[in-house]
């Protein structure tokens, strides 16, 4: 084999490399953000593992919660409520409000995030409009639930936590039920 030869198998090596390392480089993030809570990643669990933590009635920890929209999402979206006490191993319930302020439809999606970071591994969700897009028809609103666990090895040190969802547009707008071109745009 020649020298070029072997310069073109070794270049197609590294790009067939690069390529694998790319693909996989989502989901390995996202399993390593669920392992060590970096990047305030909630975990997901059933209500009836929920209820095998046992309750710590002897600590409180307070849940705040915030919303914020993005990427041009024509959304009011805020909690209901901004703070509530919950003993570790309590299932709790909460829920966010949203209302579409456009003329047309839309389709949001949201992405939670808790802080501080070491606290996102012991805080599972069981309930969640986060776990699909949600729809909204022109001027729809509604409140969207949350229900969560606080585990019992939370850190000690840890006694506020707090759950944000920013939404965001899912899609530009929906062609098929929209009736009339969004403001400014031409397509």
């Amino acid at each position: 084999m020649t020298r070029n030869g072997k310069l073109i198998g070794r270049l197609g090596f590294v790009v067939v490399a690069m390529f694998g390392f790319g693909y996989a480089m989502v989901p390995l993030y996202d399993l390593f953000c669920e392992i060590t809570g970096v990047n305030g990643k909630t975990g997901v669990t059933t209500a009836a593992a929920a209820g095998e933590y046992g309750v710590d009635t002897g600590r409180w920890v307070t849940i705040e919660f915030t919303g914020s929209t993005a990427g041009g999402l024509a959304w009011d979206f805020k909690p209901t409520v901004t703070r509530m006490r919950v003993h570790p191993g309590e299932i709790a319930q909460t829920a966010f409000f949203a209302r579409n302020t456009s003329s047309y439809p839309l389709v949001g999606r949201a992405i939670p995030s808790v802080s501080p970071g070491k606290a996102a591994a012991h805080f599972k969700k069981t309930e969640c409009f986060c776990f699909t897009e949600q729809r909204l028809a022109a001027g729809e609103a509604k409140h969207m639930p949350v229900r969560f666990v606080v585990d019992t090895d939370l850190p000690a040190e840890v006694n506020t936590i707090t759950l944000s969802y920013s939404f965001f547009n899912a899609e530009k707008y929906v062609n098929d039920e929209r009736d009339g071109d969004p403001p400014g745009d031409k397509g």
